[in-house]
């Protein structure tokens, strides 16, 4: 069943099988060069860098691209300490029988992260654990979505620390994402969403001012 966070109801917390996905138009203006600001703002502001932590919870967004990429960090992130709880976003996409969040915690499992820490929706959270003791979570998603994932949860979730962790497979270190066409493709993308998804309420600003590195 696809779900989309601007479609739930604003009552603090928002379920997690979702698709990140984006029905709401925004011109497509991704294939024009980024200006010289436009770079310097998306390395500063967009490519967000946060100090890492044990958390309570790792939210895992879903994604059709680099799936491996992503389950290797988290399964690095499991062996590494870094969260008690899992939990996996993500909808059926066109040409799949199965969701993004079936396939992604699928293979979380096969990589050894067991079954019963990997929940399927935060109503199933708070009754296992109870929301109010779930105090941080790490955001990991796509390098070139970066800040839009903490952004969602900043909306529903605003009392819990958040970070952020994202991974790519691109060659080109994330600083120079506008040297590369497809990198610079989909970062565009994303951040021309971001005025429009907060002017619409689907977002808050996160993190505050003076919080967060650039990305290297």
């Amino acid at each position: 069943m696809k779900r989309d966070f601007a479609k739930q109801p604003a009552h603090g917390i928002v379920p997690a099988c979702i698709r990140m996905s984006d029905e709401h138009v925004v011109t497509d203006r991704t294939t024009r060069l980024p200006t010289e600001a436009e770079i310097v703002d998306i390395n500063a502001r967009h490519l967000i860098e946060t100090p890492l932590k044990p958390a309570d919870l790792l939210f895992v967004f879903g994604t059709r691209e680099d799936i491996d990429a992503r389950v290797d960090e988290a399964c690095r992130l499991w062996r590494e300490h870094y969260f008690r709880w899992a939990i996996v976003s993500g909808g059926i996409t066109p040409g799949s029988a199965r969701s993004e969040c079936d396939i992604i915690a699928d293979a979380m499992i096969a990589r050894g992260i067991p079954a019963e820490l990997i929940l399927s929706s935060l109503p199933i959270i708070d009754a296992a654990l109870g929301l109010n003791n779930i105090r941080s979570v790490i955001c990991l998603g796509n390098t070139w979505t970066a800040r839009r994932y903490p952004m969602t949860l900043h909306r529903h979730w605003p009392e819990v620390e958040k970070m952020l962790i994202t991974v790519d497979s691109f060659a080109t270190p994330r600083s120079l994402w506008h040297t590369d066409p497809e990198f610079s493709r989909r970062m565009l993308s994303e951040w021309d969403k971001i005025e429009l998804y907060k002017a619409r309420g689907f977002i808050a600003e996160w993190p505050a001012s003076g919080e967060g590195d650039r990305a290297g």
